[in-house]
């Protein structure tokens, strides 16, 4: 069906109460949504109607509702319409509706959301409500309890039905459906329209009139869009330079997964900057009062999801960060559209990797246009990286203390006057005894109970005198046939180190921190080899 504007809303056929609180709020021409979709909804027909966020969308189902149940009355527990919202924001944005065009009106209405206290809603159930505004999961809670009737719901109201997909949603609005047995009219409103949405839609309306309307595909051109390739670049210090170097005080920042939301607001509050998350965990009030403090500036960057911003309308806002590239074209266009309002100049910054082509080119296949690159420039590296720095050398000393060693014992190689450079040194540590730095050294007597590895330690019997006759019994394998042999390989041992008590003294004499385990001095007890021991024979 395609969608023929109307000039004004009485034309529509809405009574005069509505009229007025619709010229109060100062509207005065429909969009293309409304024009079509509240006639056929005022003739008591199902609806499907794709149009975007930002269109007019709700209202083109608030107003005909508002009209509808005008006459008539609500009984306890017993709501007369139901409207199913994906998330705690929208649907406190269609409250809000509600209460600026049916202020005119005698309706009532209850808010069933997640992180608010029961008992007002429940009181407000108790007195009976025309309109009951709910997400799936809190509405289903409440059923289930036994604390609200749905036999007296005759409109039905599935917004944001793609996004009510995108989050599970659909089992439960399927099974709220076929507990509304006294419905009568069903409103379905989605951005897109995937199969399952289809297949929603074809179970439940009944010979519903589809309204479409085209994408919103243009970009308001007070904004300046920009995409910024990563390289390997941490998002996060990416953000930082952007903000450092474009002189950004405020800003909204968007993430495509909750998780990164907390985890870039932390980043950013260590950094000194005045940053709030608002996050689908959060309860309702502490969201209400970090979009309350955005919109008074007592906040500067609001890092959030897309569905968690929704409702949120700040006339003043200069920029617009996304710190992932959204997952659909539509949502660019309307995270995009937060900047550049009521005239004034806006900024927005995409940060894109390698695996982002795809999504950035469905973008500029939506838009009609490609998207200007920009490159951080190498001040403004340089800038980000200096502030940065300090976090990153603290998270390398807690997460890799031993790191410190190879630096610490460097000078102690170059004493020694080894040729290996100390970047090296530990690497060539075990197959250069002669150039070992202390730690190896020391880690060395830990494996002393294993005597095939016993021929690798002799260097270390050298220096004690008591020990030495005792190092071939420990290297000697089992077998009778090898015993020849420990002479010579004891001799070889005497002459390869007879060079080395010199150059341990002067390691020793190095200031080079504490020796682990016993160094150089093992006790002679436990290079010997454990006695083999004889099974015990049977007693007759």
């Amino acid at each position: 069906m395609t969608t023929d504007t109307v000039n004004d809303f009485a034309a529509l056929g809405l009574r005069g109460e509505i009229l007025r609180a619709i010229d109060e709020a100062g509207y005065r021409t429909p969009t293309a949504i409304q024009s079509s979709a509240i006639p056929e909804v005022l003739a008591g027909r199902d609806v499907v109607g794709s149009a975007q966020t930002g269109t007019g969308k709700t209202a083109s189902f608030v107003l005909p509702m508002l009209d509808i149940l005008a006459s008539g009355r609500a009984r306890a527990r017993m709501p007369r319409s139901l409207i199913l919202s994906p998330t705690r924001e929208l649907a406190t944005q269609t409250a809000r509706n509600f209460e600026i065009y049916g202020k005119h009106l005698s309706l009532s209405m209850a808010l069933l959301i997640g992180g608010v206290g029961m008992g007002d809603q429940e009181k407000a159930l108790d007195k009976g409500v025309d309109v009951l505004i709910a997400t799936p999961g809190r509405m289903l809670d409440w059923f289930d309890r036994g604390k609200i009737l749905l036999g007296g719901i005759s409109i039905l109201v599935i917004d944001e039905a793609d996004r009510m997909l995108d989050m599970g949603f659909i089992p439960d609005v399927e099974r709220i459906v076929q507990l509304l047995t006294g419905r009568k009219q069903t409103l379905l409103f989605s951005a897109t329209m995937p199969k399952e949405v289809r297949r929603l839609a074809d179970r439940f309306l009944n010979e519903p009139a589809e309204i479409t309307v085209a994408r919103e595909s243009s970009l308001s051109d007070t904004v300046k869009d920009v995409l910024v390739p990563l390289n390997g670049t941490d998002k996060r210090d990416a953000v930082e330079r952007l903000l450092k170097t474009g002189g950004i005080d405020k800003a909204i920042i968007f993430c495509n997964r909750k998780r990164d939301v907390g985890t870039l607001t932390r980043y950013m509050q260590k950094r000194g900057h005045n940053a709030k998350d608002l996050h689908g965990d959060l309860d309702q009030p502490q969201r209400q009062a970090t979009l309350d403090a955005f919109k008074a500036g007592t906040v500067d960057l609001l890092v959030a999801t897309d569905v968690a911003a929704r409702g949120l309308d700040v006339v003043d806002m200069p920029c617009v960060i996304n710190l992932d590239v959204p997952l659909h074209a539509e949502d660019y266009v309307h995270r995009i559209g937060r900047t550049g309002r009521a005239g004034r100049l806006g900024r927005a910054f995409t940060l894109a990797g390698e695996a982002d082509q795809k999504l950035v080119a469905a973008i500029e296949k939506l838009t009609g246009r490609s998207i200007e690159r920009l490159t951080l420039s190498e001040g403004a590296a340089g800038v980000a990286e200096g502030d940065a720095s300090p976090a990153r050398t603290g998270r390398r000393r807690r997460a890799a203390p031993n790191e410190a060693a190879p630096n610490e014992a460097a000078p102690n190689v170059e004493a020694a006057q080894a040729d290996t450079a100390p970047a090296s040194g530990p690497g060539a540590a075990p197959s250069e005894p002669e150039s070992a730095p202390d730690p190896v050294v020391a880690a060395e007597p830990a494996p002393a109970e294993a005597p095939p590895r016993a021929r690798k330690r002799r260097p270390a019997k050298a220096v004690d005198d008591d020990a030495a006759p005792d190092a071939p019994r420990r290297a000697a394998a089992p077998p009778r046939a090898r015993r020849p042999s420990r002479r010579t390989a004891a001799a070889e041992s005497v002459a390869a180190n007879a060079g080395s008590p010199h150059r341990r003294e002067e390691e020793r004499s190095a200031d080079e921190g504490p020796i682990l385990a016993f160094g150089d001095h093992v006790p002679a007890f436990m290079l010997r080899r454990p006695p083999m021991l004889r099974p015990l024979k049977d007693a007759d």
